[in-house]
């Protein structure tokens, strides 16, 4: 419901953004940033706890590249002592090539591990189509869709014997294979030269698993390569296991190096 409000509003902002200004060029080459900070997690993984990311990017007249790497790590008391309570990793990468100023392909990759979720991990490669529905001074979206493959291996479990004197049994499920769906929406408003919005939204849809994310952040910049960062993350998929929520939710608050 509030990614469809949002959408819904993104759409009916577009007649008024196309009469902004047009853009600044972007950067040619080389540049990125990392984020840290402290985040509170609710769901499957509810903490407070360290959060980091690295986003290097490219562009050029041809190309337009994207490569992350992501950290989320906490330990907290629980009724069994302090553990262990949250520990995901993610990299992904985005080769796009260009046809236009608005139209390119682009290969995507995924890789993620999350301890806290009814899977060891999950990997997904697509190709697609993308294009630059919108930009200038103060808005850009973009949009890319197209078919993927995609892997997800099931956590192991341990099974008690029937016979009290047999030792448990790891079990090791068999990996999950499939063609999905992804598709991607993002988009971001300048309401200044400081101050930024900033939304993606992600699907990948397949007949075992629908997976959405949406990634909601505002940016204040301190200076050209300093700024703050409130972000908000919602992550579901429509089949988990017994014991585990579809939804979870992640509420972060960084400093952010650009560079």
């Amino acid at each position: 419901m509030k990614t469809t409000l949002l959408a819904s509003a993104v759409l009916l902002a577009l007649p008024l953004a196309a009469l902004a200004d047009p853009p600044p060029a972007p950067p040619i080459g080389w540049s990125g940033s990392g984020e840290a900070g402290l985040s509170i997690a609710s769901g499957n993984t509810k903490s407070q706890n360290l959060n980091a990311k690295l986003d290097i990017k490219f562009n050029d007249d041809q190309w337009t590249d994207d490569f992350y790497l992501l950290a989320l790590r906490n330990k907290a008391n629980t009724p069994a002592g302090y553990d262990l309570t949250a520990n995901r990793y993610e990299g992904g990468a985005s080769l796009g090539y260009k046809f236009d100023e608005r139209s390119y392909i682009v290969g995507a990759a995924r890789y993620e591990h999350d301890e806290f979720s009814s899977y060891d991990y999950q990997y997904i490669v697509s190709i697609g189509y993308g294009y630059q529905i919108l930009k200038n001074a103060s808005d850009e979206l973009a949009v890319e869709i197209g078919p993927g493959y995609k892997v997800v291996q099931p956590a192991s479990y341990i099974l008690l014997p029937v016979d009290p004197q047999s030792p448990p049994v790891k079990v090791t499920p068999d990996s999950e294979n499939n063609l999905v769906a992804r598709g991607k929406l993002a988009y971001k408003h300048n309401f200044s030269d400081t101050v930024a919005f900033v939304d993606t939204f992600v699907v990948e849809a397949g007949s075992n698993n629908k997976f959405f994310q949406n990634d909601a952040g505002l940016a204040v910049k301190m200076n050209s390569k300093l700024a703050l960062k409130v972000g908000y993350q919602i992550r579901h998929n429509s089949d988990v296991e017994p014991g585990f929520k579809k939804t979870d939710g992640l509420f972060t608050t960084n400093l952010v190096y650009n560079f």
